[in-house]
C-alpha cells in the first residue's frame, strides 16, 4: 500500500468544488482516496472529518465540524455527506461525566448548522473532542489482524512503534471520546490511536498529512505480517480442489434460501437475496483445514455484526449422490442449529439489560459450503452485497491472524450490546418494505419492450429482476438502461432460449447461483408471423408455436424443481394476449400458440396450487414500444397488420388506441404494475386472466 495523493488531483477537486471552502474540498479529496481502498473500509465504514473557520448568518467567525455523516461511503461522499456542526457547543461536552447515546445524538442535532443534513458520524464526539484540524478513522484489516488477537496490544506496539496510543475497545459514542481525548493530552506526540478490536485514527494539519499517517501505519502493520508469514501458506487445504457441479450448488442454495425464509410478526413472508463467491480463492477457503475455526470465531470489529451476525454458517459436505430430500434434511437442520443457538445467545443476554429488547430475526448471513465457497444473503441485494464482502475481508483477515499467532474476538456480551445497540433498536419498523422486497423476478423475452417495462416495474417493485433472451445485444443494452435508472445492484441478464429446455434449466441454475433462487417468473418471450392459413408456411407456423407454446411450456416445467427446493410459494405470470379470446383473420399461428399458452397456463394453477405457486395470466394489447426500446413482434407484423386494415403504419397507435372502450393508450408499464399486483399476492388469486387492453368487448375473457 502506498500513498495515492495527488497534487494535481488535489487542485482538481478544489476546482470541481470552487464553491467550498479549500479545507472542505480536499477533506473529500483524501476521503475518496480512503474509501476506494476496502483493506481499509467497507461500505460505509470508518470516517472523516475537517474544522474550518466559517462566519455564522450574523458574521460572527466560529469554528464548524464537517465531519461523514451516518451511511455515507467514504468512496464516493460529496458535499451533501459531511453536515456541519458547530464546535464549541459540542466541546462542551466533554466536560461532562457522562451522556448516555440518545442524549448525545439529540445534542449533535441540536449543533449542526443544517437541519436536513445526514446525522452525524456516531463517532462525531472523538472528531470534536481532538484538536487536529483533520482526522481519519478507519477499519484497517491489518490493523485488525494485529489487534484481535490474545496478545493483540504488544503486536500493535511492536508493529507501528511510532508515536501511536493504544486503547482497548470502548463502545463508539461519549465514553470512547472522552477516553481519547484523555489518552492524546496525556501523550500529545502521537499521530496515531489505535483501538484495539475496532481500528485506527490518524490526524494531522492537512488533509494530506493525515491521510499519509494512516498509509504509513497500516503499512507498518502490513509489513510486521508479511514478515512474520514470510513464504508460508496461510491457507491448508486439499491439492485437489474439488467443486460442487453446477447444478448441485443450484440445488443446494435453492433448499438453502427456502430454509431461511419466514414470516415476520405481520404474517408477511420475508425472503432473502443471496450473493455467492465461488471464485477459486473462496473454494479453497471452505475445503481448508482452517474451515472450522472461521465458522466458530466472531467479528472482526463490533460493528460487523450488524451486517453479518457474530458467526457463518459451516454446512457439512455433501454427498454428490443426495437427493433434494436427502440435502434439506441436512440444511434445514443445519439453519435450526444455528437459529436455536442464537436463541439462547439473546435471551443469555437480553436478560442482563434492564429494558426490553426487540429480538431481530436469528437467522445467519453468512454461509460457507465445501466446495462452494462462501456465501452471504440479506433482505436487499445490496445487504447481501455488503455481508459478503465483509465475510471475504474477514475470512482473509482470521486467516492471517492464525498464520501469525492466535486470533481472536470481542466477549459476547460487548458484541451483543453493538448488535442490540439502542440506537439501532430505534430503527427497527420504521422502514417501509417494499412489496416484492428480497424476490428475485426472471422475465423472458427479456430484450424488448415489454420487459423493459416489467423490469422497471418489479424493481420499483424492490425485486431483483433478471433479463433472460437470446439477443445478446438487445439484453446489454436493457441493462445499461436499467443500470443507470436504477443501479447495479437489482439488474442482471442472462442469454436463455426458451425453446431448448436444457437452456432453460442451465439459465434457471445461473440464476441461483448468482442470486440465490427465482420467486416470480414472467413467462414473456413471443414471436409472430401475418398470413392466412393457406398462405401460411408449416415452418412459420412451427417456429412460433415453438416459441409462444412451447416456450411457454419449457419455462413453467424448469420452474417447478426450482419452486419445490425452495418450499416458499411462487408466482408464474403468462404474458397472454387478447387474441385468446379475440383471434383475428391472418394471424393464426400467433393467436393459436397463445391460446395453447393460455391453456398450459390454466393447467399449471391447478397443478401447483399444492406448491403454493400461483399462475396467472395478463392478457395485454398493443404495447408498440417502451421509452426508445420497441416492440420486436409490432416491428416484425405492424406493417402488415395496418395494411391489411387499409390503415398505414404512422395510424397504427391511433388506431388501437381509438379501438378500446377507455380510449387509452396501452403501455408496457402498465403490464409490469400488472404483473406487480400478481406477485405481490394481494389477493388469493390463480388461474386468472387480467385484460390489459383498455376494453376491447369480443376480448372479455368468458
Amino acid at each position: 500500500m502506498y500513498s495515492l495523493y495527488n497534487q494535481k488531483e488535489a487542485e482538481d477537486y478544489i476546482k470541481r468544488y470552487k464553491n467550498l471552502p479549500e479545507e472542505l474540498a480536499l477533506r473529500i479529496y483524501t476521503s475518496h482516496l480512503i474509501g476506494r481502498d476496502t483493506s481499509l473500509v467497507l461500505h460505509g465504514g470508518g470516517n472523516t472529518s475537517v474544522k474550518i473557520m466559517m462566519k455564522n448568518i450574523f458574521g460572527e467567525e466560529r469554528e464548524v465540524l464537517f465531519i461523514k455523516g451516518s451511511g455515507c461511503d467514504l468512496a464516493n461522499i460529496g458535499p451533501q455527506g459531511f453536515p456541519g456542526l458547530e464546535l464549541e457547543g459540542l466541546y462542551k461536552l466533554s466536560g461532562l461525566d457522562n451522556l448516555d447515546d440518545e442524549t448525545m445524538v439529540n445534542q449533535l442535532r441540536r449543533h449542526m448548522i443544517k437541519a436536513d443534513a445526514p446525522l452525524p458520524s456516531v463517532e462525531t464526539l472523538v472528531h470534536a473532542f481532538l484538536s487536529h484540524r483533520y482526522i481519519d478513522h478507519t477499519h484497517a484489516d491489518s490493523i485488525l489482524v494485529l489487534t484481535n488477537q490474545e496478545d493483540g496490544k504488544e503486536r500493535i506496539q511492536q508493529a507501528l512503534k511510532g508515536k501511536i496510543a493504544i486503547l482497548p475497545f470502548i463502545m463508539p459514542g461519549f465514553l470512547l471520546a472522552k477516553a481519547v481525548k484523555e489518552v492524546y493530552q496525556k501523550n500529545p506526540h502521537i499521530e496515531a490511536i489505535v483501538l484495539l478490536n475496532h481500528g485506527i485514527f490518524t490526524f494531522g494539519d492537512s488533509a494530506r498529512q493525515s491521510y499519509e499517517r494512516m498509509i504509513y501505519y497500516v503499512n507498518c502493520a502490513r509489513e510486521y505480517i508479511k514478515e512474520r508469514i514470510g513464504k508460508r501458506s496461510v491457507i491448508s487445504c486439499p491439492s485437489k480442489i474439488e467443486r460442487l457441479p453446477f447444478h448441485f450448488s443450484a440445488r443446494v442454495i435453492q433448499i438453502l434460501r427456502g430454509a431461511l425464509t419466514y414470516k415476520d410478526e405481520k404474517g408477511k413472508l420475508r425472503r432473502f437475496i443471496f450473493k455467492v463467491d465461488d471464485s477459486e480463492e473462496m473454494v479453497k477457503v471452505s475445503l481448508s483445514n482452517q474451515v472450522r475455526m472461521l465458522s466458530t470465531t466472531g467479528v472482526l470489529t463490533p460493528d460487523h455484526i450488524i451486517r453479518t451476525k457474530n458467526y457463518p454458517l459451516l454446512l457439512p459436505s455433501f454427498s454428490l449422490d443426495a437427493g433434494d430430500d436427502t440435502l434439506k434434511e441436512i440444511i434445514i437442520e443445519a439453519v435450526k442449529k444455528y437459529t436455536q443457538e442464537y436463541d439462547v445467545y439473546f435471551a443469555r443476554n437480553a436478560s442482563k439489560k434492564g429494558y426490553s429488547l426487540q429480538k431481530l430475526d436469528p437467522y445467519p448471513r453468512v454461509f460457507i459450503i465445501p466446495g462452494l465457497g462462501v456465501l452471504a444473503c440479506g433482505y436487499t441485494s445490496k445487504a447481501a452485497e455488503i455481508a459478503l464482502d465483509i465475510a471475504k475481508h474477514t475470512v482473509k483477515a482470521k486467516i492471517e491472524a492464525e498464520g501469525i499467532g492466535k486470533y481472536k474476538s470481542l466477549e459476547e456480551e460487548i458484541l451483543f450490546d453493538m448488535e442490540y445497540w439502542i440506537l439501532e433498536q430505534r430503527k427497527l419498523g420504521k422502514g417501509k418494505l417494499l412489496p416484492l422486497q428480497g424476490q428475485i423476478v426472471f422475465i423472458s423475452g427479456g430484450a424488448g419492450a415489454m420487459a423493459l417495462g416489467i423490469a422497471k416495474c418489479v424493481i420499483e417493485a424492490g425485486a431483483v429482476v433478471v433479463l433472460g433472451d437470446i439477443d445478446r445485444q438487445g439484453l446489454e443494452k436493457m441493462k445499461r438502461k436499467l443500470i443507470e435508472k436504477y443501479g447495479e445492484g437489482c439488474v442482471d441478464t442472462i442469454e436463455m432460449d426458451v425453446t431448448d429446455i436444457r437452456s432453460v434449466e442451465d439459465g434457471y441454475a445461473r440464476i441461483t447461483n448468482r442470486w440465490g433462487g427465482i420467486d416470480v417468473v414472467v413467462g414473456n418471450a413471443g414471436i409472430a408471423v401475418v398470413g392466412r392459413i393457406e398462405e401460411l408456411s408449416c415452418q412459420d407456423f412451427q417456429k412460433v408455436v415453438k416459441v409462444n407454446l412451447e416456450g411457454i411450456f419449457n419455462t413453467i416445467k424448469a420452474s417447478i424443481p426450482v419452486f419445490k427446493r425452495q418450499g416458499i410459494g411462487g408466482n408464474i405470470i403468462v404474458n397472454s394476449s387478447k387474441n385468446v379470446f379475440a383471434p383475428s383473420p391472418a394471424f393464426g399461428a400467433y393467436s393459436c400458440s397463445k391460446a395453447g399458452a393460455h391453456q398450459i397456463s390454466k393447467i399449471a394453477a391447478m397443478e401447483l396450487a399444492e406448491l403454493g405457486v400461483r399462475v396467472n395470466l395478463i392478457n395485454a394489447d398493443a404495447v408498440f414500444s417502451e421509452e426508445d426500446v420497441p416492440s420486436k413482434l409490432w416491428q416484425a407484423v405492424g406493417e402488415q397488420r395496418m395494411k391489411a386494415r387499409g390503415l398505414s403504419l404512422a395510424q397504427m397507435k391511433e388506431y388501437y388506441r381509438q379501438r378500446n372502450l377507455l380510449k387509452k393508450e396501452v403501455t408496457a408499464e402498465d403490464v409490469g404494475r400488472a404483473v406487480v399486483f400478481f406477485a405481490s399476492e394481494q389477493t388469493p388469486t390463480t388461474g386468472a386472466t387480467l385484460p390489459i387492453d383498455g376494453g376491447i368487448p369480443h376480448a372479455f375473457p368468458r
